[in-house]
């Protein structure tokens, strides 16, 4: 029996209208009446709303959670189980969601808070480099001050973040075929939004942990933990923290991952998985008609 594993992906793959195929499922209603409540807000009506809208931290990160966890809920309801579960920085929170760690409500309710001090971290900026030279770009870094490598997504692909001068120095002096600028309004995963990372830690101490009943790979630390403290330190880390998804992508066949299930909008998380370990069987589902049977 092939082992699968199940990734799910954060901000950035958004898309205008997710999550509006879903609501002819009565559970799926259910859980979007109930965030609803919890939010203050409509997420079908944001994802209907303008791409720019629906862009912004604040409304971006709460949206992403409640469709992946439908889709992944519903992928459960089929009879399917995954091995092994990673997110994608915001993603993470679904994958602790569907290992037990908490239950949804309170997922949302930090997701939502994340998403306020996110939104409101404002200064710095960060950018993606495509094809680089990794020794090069490991030299930069460590000789500017006020940058991070972000996101190692992939041996092709990396995220930058730090002040506006500190990025675009690197930018400069770094070989790569392209660099681009993301559109997100503070330097994610790096010590300048150290304020709001502290004033969530406050929040997530305060949410009580489950030991896991799947096996989480962290974005911080990407090794399988179960038990609900380990995991829980791994997330106070995270908003300054490196994504380190390439490092997660190897883990996947050294634990005897064969299989693959981005559950969410897009494609990232497969793309770059490819691009690391070519040899996995990859699978997405993004929508209600690619819901297994």
């Amino acid at each position: 029996m092939t082992k699968t594993a199940w990734v799910f992906p954060g901000q950035g793959s958004q898309v205008t209208g997710m999550g509006i195929d879903l609501l002819d499922i009565p559970s799926a209603q259910d859980k979007f009446s109930q965030a609803e409540s919890i939010l203050g807000w409509s997420i079908t009506e944001i994802s209907q709303s303008d791409g720019e809208q629906l862009s912004r931290t604040l409304y971006t990160q709460p949206s992403l959670y409640v469709v992946e966890t439908i889709l992944a809920d519903l992928i459960r309801e089929r009879g399917h189980q995954p091995d092994l579960v990673a997110g994608h920085s915001l993603g993470e929170y679904i994958a602790l969601y569907i290992a037990g760690v908490f239950e949804w409500s309170a997922g949302l309710q930090l997701v939502k808070r994340r998403a306020e001090l996110m939104d409101s971290a404002a200064g710095g900026m960060m950018a993606a480099l495509m094809n680089f030279d990794r020794d090069q770009l490991e030299a930069v870094i460590a000789q500017t001050p006020d940058v991070v490598l972000a996101n190692d997504n992939s041996p092709a692909q990396a995220i930058i973040s730090g002040t506006t001068e500190a990025v675009q120095a690197v930018m400069s002096q770094v070989k790569s075929k392209r660099a681009i600028p993301l559109k997100v309004s503070g330097a994610f995963h790096s010590p300048l939004v150290a304020a709001a990372a502290q004033e969530f830690q406050d929040v997530l101490e305060s949410v009580q942990f489950q030991p896991a009943v799947i096996p989480v790979l962290s974005n911080v630390e990407p090794t399988p933990s179960v038990d609900a403290e380990v995991l829980k330190q791994r997330l106070i880390k995270q908003m300054t923290g490196s994504v380190r998804w390439r490092e997660i992508s190897l883990q996947l066949p050294a634990n005897g991952i064969g299989r693959v299930v981005e559950i969410g909008p897009g494609n990232v998380l497969t793309g770059l998985i490819k691009r690391t370990v070519p040899d996995l069987i990859l699978e997405n589902v993004r929508t209600a008609a690619e819901l297994p049977i």
